[in-house]
C-alpha cells in the first residue's frame, strides 16, 4: 500500500521548509567530500570505447560537474547498497542520458542530484531514469530519505528539466523550491513522469518557473506526497499535465510557511478527490480547459530503464 503523509507534511500550517536545511548541510558534507573522493567528469571509470555507455559502481563517491561541461552516458550501479551524488554548479553545463538501476537503500538521506545554475544562464538536465526509488531514511515508512533533485538555492539562472522519470523516493523528486527565499533562479519542467513520492513531486517557487505536458501519478505503489507544491513567491505555470492522485494528499497545494503564491493552471487534469489546496493568501486560477478525469501517462522520449536512458 502507498505510505500515508506525516502529520507535518499533511498540514501545512506546522511544515516548515526543514528540507532546505538537511539538504544543504548534506550538499556542504558533498562538497567537503570533493577534496578526498571527488570524481571529476572525465574521470569515472574506464569505458570501453565501443561501449554505448560508462557502468559507474555507486561506491559513496561525488561527482562534480562546472561550466559548460556535459555528463552523460553513464548507468550507475545502485545494487552495492551505497550512494552517489551529483553535484552541478556554474553555467551552461548539461546532464543527460543517466540510468540509476536498484534502490537507492543506502540510507543516506542526502540528494542524489544537487543542481544550480550559478551563472545567470541556462543549463539542462535531460533523458534521466530514477525509477528504481529509495528507500526511507532509517526504515521510516513515510520519509524522509533521499531526494531526487535538489536545486540549491543559490540557483539564479534557468534549468530545464526534460524527459525525466522519477519514482519512489522518499523525500520529494524535484525539489526547486529553495530559490525562492535566494537566488531566484527559474526551473521549466517538461515532459516528465513522477510517481509514487513522498512530500512531493514538482515542487517550485520562482516567477516563471513552469510544469509543462508532464504528470504524477499516486497509486499504491509507494509513498503519498503532493502532486505540485507551489512556494512563493510565484507565480508558478501549469500547462499540458495529468496529477491522477487516486484520492491521496493534495493535486496542487499552493503557498507555505505563512507565505502564499499564485499558480496558473491550463490544459491540465487534476484528481478532484485530492482536491487544491490554498494557503495564506494563495490562489489557485484554472483556465477553462481544465478538467478533473487526470490519466497519467509516460510522456514520449521519457526513459522506462537505467538501460535504455544511459543507451541515449
Amino acid at each position: 500500500m502507498a505510505q500515508q503523509p506525516r502529520t507535518t507534511d499533511a498540514s501545512n500550517a506546522t511544515n516548515t521548509d526543514s528540507k532546505t536545511s538537511l539538504t544543504r548541510r548534506s550538499y556542504v558534507q558533498s562538497l567537503a567530500a570533493v577534496a578526498t573522493a571527488a570524481v571529476s567528469v572525465g574521470a569515472t571509470g574506464a569505458a570501453a570505447a565501443d561501449e554505448q555507455y560508462e557502468v559507474i559502481e555507486a561506491e559513496g563517491q561525488t561527482v562534480t560537474i562546472s561550466d559548460g561541461e556535459t555528463w552523460e552516458n553513464k548507468l550507475i550501479d545502485m545494487t552495492t547498497g551505497g550512494d552517489i551524488t551529483v553535484i552541478a554548479e556554474g553555467t551552461d553545463w548539461t546532464i543527460r542520458n543517466v540510468g540509476f538501476h536498484g534502490e537507492n537503500t543506502s540510507g543516506a538521506g542526502s540528494a542524489t542530484f544537487g543542481v544550480a545554475d550559478t551563472g545567470g544562464a541556462t543549463s539542462t538536465v535531460e533523458n534521466v531514469y530514477l525509477g528504481d526509488g529509495s528507500d526511507s531514511q532509517n526504515g521510516s515508512g513515510t520519509g524522509h530519505g533521499q531526494t531526487a533533485f535538489w536545486v540549491n538555492p543559490d540557483h539564479s539562472g534557468h534549468i530545464d528539466f526534460r524527459n525525466l522519470n522519477i519514482q519512489g523516493f522518499a523525500d520529494n523528486a524535484i525539489y526547486a523550491s529553495a530559490p525562492g527565499n535566494a537566488g531566484g533562479g527559474t526551473v521549466h519542467i517538461d515532459g516528465c513522469f513522477a510517481a509514487n513520492c513522498y512530500v512531493s513531486h514538482y515542487r517550485l517557487a520562482t516567477e516563471g518557473s513552469r510544469v509543462t505536458n508532464s504528470s504524477v501519478l499516486v497509486d499504491e505503489e509507494g509513498f503519498e506526497g503532493r502532486g505540485i507544491w507551489a512556494w512563493a513567491p510565484g507565480t508558478i505555470e501549469v500547462d499540458g499535465c495529468q496529477l491522477e492522485m487516486n484520492g491521496a494528499n493534495t493535486a496542487i497545494d499552493a503557498g507555505a510557511n505563512g507565505n502564499g503564491t499564485t499558480v496558473v493552471v491550463s490544459d491540465t487534469d487534476y484528481d478532484e478527490g485530492a482536491g487544491v489546496a490554498e494557503h495564506d493568501g494563495s490562489s489557485v486560477q484554472f483556465d477553462d480547459d481544465v478538467g478533473t478525469d487526470p490519466e497519467a501517462f509516460v510522456p514520449d522520449g521519457v526513459p522506462t530503464s537505467a538501460e535504455e536512458a544511459a543507451s541515449e
